[in-house]
């Protein structure tokens, strides 16, 4: 008996799109290779490859907006950061000495 939710070989996902690609011969062999030895059919290697491909994408995009958002606001969290440079060292000296600490 099949699992819930498994598919049905040769059945379409429900919203799911035939498309058709070109492969050069040599990249055409290496994935109905790969595709025989992970035991699995070619569409299903090939959207795993895309939706693969798409996820690296977007987190290379998420990666360099995080470091523009870092490096935009440098300035200001070295600033804070010195601002609370005593406030860190008290807590420490603090909690190194077991004494009450003041929060």
């Amino acid at each position: 008996m099949a699992k819930p939710g498994a598919r049905v070989p040769g059945a379409r996902a429900v919203g799911a799109r035939k498309v058709a690609i070109d492969f050069p011969q040599p990249l055409f062999e290496r994935t109905e290779r790969a595709a025989s030895e992970l035991a699995v059919n070619r569409s299903s290697l090939v959207r795993s490859a895309v939706e693969q491909y798409l996820e690296a994408l977007h987190r290379t995009r998420l990666d360099a907006e995080l470091a523009a958002g870092y490096a935009a606001n440098a300035e200001l969290d070295r600033t804070i950061a010195a601002e609370f440079a005593s406030v860190d060292y008290e807590t420490f000296r603090c909690l190194e000495n077991a004494c009450e600490a003041p929060f």
